[in-house]
């Protein structure tokens, strides 16, 4: 950077500081979110591709999942990667829809980008976007259709449409069932229903086909029984939760026990043993016949239980404790002493079963689970991760229904109604603005020509026909991908969580608003290694 009135140049900047200004740098950054839209946009809807990527060390993943694609593949580019910050924002907050959020905001910027050749200053298309996203938002909610968060045959549908396209297709049926009661029965009645994610396990196991993925009223872990005496099943078992070792305790102090006779010995090696006794004394008296230890279990209390019967794991994650609290009722024990029947858990069947040559524990059968397992088989590692994806994102679209009761059907059906209502709002304002609106809704209809592009369609022809049945009030018309032709989305159960629209079109237009207003684009050098044996910091003699 130099001053225009000195014939000496004034550096401010490092000479090897990279600076992109003006047009240039608006076009370079609508570009890379473009190319970003561009990488996940063939993945779109029922007739979307896959994408493979492999990492560096060879690992292969197969999937259409927006969030997975953009999580993996390497991006550079500053703008890129606030592209793919949108999508992880989509992800966290409702699970679903990150592929249609990247998709709107790469269309968003390419409609910008006319008006820009048009001269018109990024702050009035910022504007402009700001007010038609606002206006959007109220279009969406009044569009919507409020339902019953309990209805489980709305739910199921609403599962089967976040399945169509992906892996877990082939089973969907099967897999929407196992989704819908899953989050039911975790549901928390306190000021209405509240679904935490985290009370519904997913396990997964290669073997047997996606068909064989099986929902278990409980817990499924990782584990096998600590000794090969104990019994591999437990009917009506009474379950003790502890987060303490079975072992004698060592001081917290360094200490010292000086033995001077042999007998001393055999003496204090009884009284250790006679301690390890008594804790399983305490725990065969309290009822318990099945113990999930959060810390280590003793050889000789191994012994001890397995005599009695009492079935043993060790070393169970803390989340997986909490887990079986919750699933069988019992409650978390941190000292023996305080121990009562009261604490204890019910279970109608704890049994160890080998899948895929590993052991693994079944707690079932609880009444009143309020945390499940969902165990995913398929074929391969792939098919399975992919499967394990598509029913995160349907858990996500059923905890974003349960939460506000209201959705909308999805085939590309609210795009267009909102294209439409945007297009009559950006009428009646007076200024540029207008332009940038109609931009925003022109933008809308990039998902259903999407959709119709992927499924090998002429998109022009269906989008005609789209506007035609939404101007003559069909607000749930949209693309059938398997026929060409339109239908009433609603009606043929393609639905989707109001949510997953009202946070996609908003964080579209924000990221868009904020790469619009840069003008600007300084990259700093690379900053050179010293020299070997200098310290950093150091300048060079």
């Amino acid at each position: 950077m130099t001053n225009p009135n000195s014939t000496q140049p004034i550096f401010i900047l490092p000479p090897d500081t990279q600076r992109t200004t003006g047009k240039n740098a608006q076009q370079n950054n609508i570009m890379a979110a473009k190319l970003v839209a561009e990488t996940v946009r063939t993945t779109l809807g029922p007739k979307g591709m896959d994408k493979m990527i492999v990492d560096t060390l060879g690992e292969v993943i197969v999937t259409n999942d927006g969030a997975t694609i953009l999580k993996e593949i390497q991006i550079d580019h500053p703008t890129a990667k606030m592209i793919v910050e949108v999508a992880k924002t989509q992800e966290s907050e409702v699970g679903d829809g990150t592929t249609t959020v990247v998709v709107l905001a790469g269309e968003l910027l390419s409609q910008a980008e006319d008006l820009l050749d048009q001269k018109i200053h990024p702050t009035i298309i910022a504007k402009g976007y700001r007010m038609a996203a606002e206006k959007a938002q109220l279009i969406l909610n009044n569009i919507a259709e409020t339902i019953d968060p309990k209805d489980q045959k709305i739910l199921k549908k609403i599962c089967q449409t976040a399945m169509t396209g992906k892996g877990a297709e082939t089973a969907r049926e099967l897999l929407s069932e196992i989704v819908s009661k899953a989050v039911i029965d975790v549901a928390d009645e306190h000021n209405g229903l509240k679904v935490n994610p985290q009370n519904i396990k997913i396990e997964k196991k290669t073997g047997g086909g996606v068909e064989d993925t099986e929902l278990v009223e409980g817990i499924i872990l990782d584990k096998e029984k600590v000794h090969s005496s104990m019994p591999s099943t437990v009917h009506n078992a009474k379950i003790l939760l502890l987060d303490a070792s079975l072992e004698v305790k060592e001081t917290e102090i360094d200490a010292k026990i000086q033995i001077t006779d042999p007998s001393q010995m055999q003496a204090f090696l009884d009284m250790e043993e006679n301690m390890l006794k008594k804790m399983v004394d305490r725990v065969v008296a309290s009822g318990a016949n099945v113990i999930f230890c959060q810390k280590g279990i003793d050889d000789l209390v191994q012994h001890y239980l397995a005599k009695n019967n009492v079935f043993a794991a060790r070393r169970v994650k803390k989340s997986d404790m909490e887990k079986l609290a919750r699933a069988t009722g019992a409650k978390i024990v941190n000292n023996l002493e305080d121990l009562s029947s009261s604490d204890l858990g019910k279970a109608g069947v704890v049994e160890e079963k080998t899948i895929s040559d590993e052991e693994m524990i079944y707690v079932k059968e609880c009444k009143k689970a309020k945390a499940v397992t969902i165990l995913v088989r398929g074929g391969t590692e792939h098919i399975i991760d992919e499967v394990a994806r598509a029913i995160e994102d349907a858990i996500g679209d059923l905890i974003a229904v349960i939460d506000n009761g209201k959705i909308v059907a999805g085939a590309g059906a609210p795009e267009v109604e909102l294209s439409r209502n945007l297009q009559h709002f950006g009428q009646k304002l007076p200024g540029r603005e207008q332009l940038a609106v109609n931009a925003f809704a022109k933008a809308m209809e990039i998902i259903p020509r999407t959709l119709a592009e992927n499924a090998g369609f002429d998109p022009i022809d269906i989008l005609a026909e789209l506007k035609a049945a939404h101007q003559s009030g069909k607000k749930w018309a949209g693309v059938n991908v398997f026929t060409g032709k339109t239908m009433d989305a609603y009606v043929e159960g393609v639905l989707e969580p109001l949510k997953v629209k009202t946070q996609a079109v908003q964080s579209a237009a924000e990221v868009a608003n904020m790469i619009l207003r840069i003008d600007d684009v300084i990259a700093g050098g690379v900053e050179q290694a010293p020299p070997q044996g200098m310290p950093p910091g150091m300048p060079p003699m």
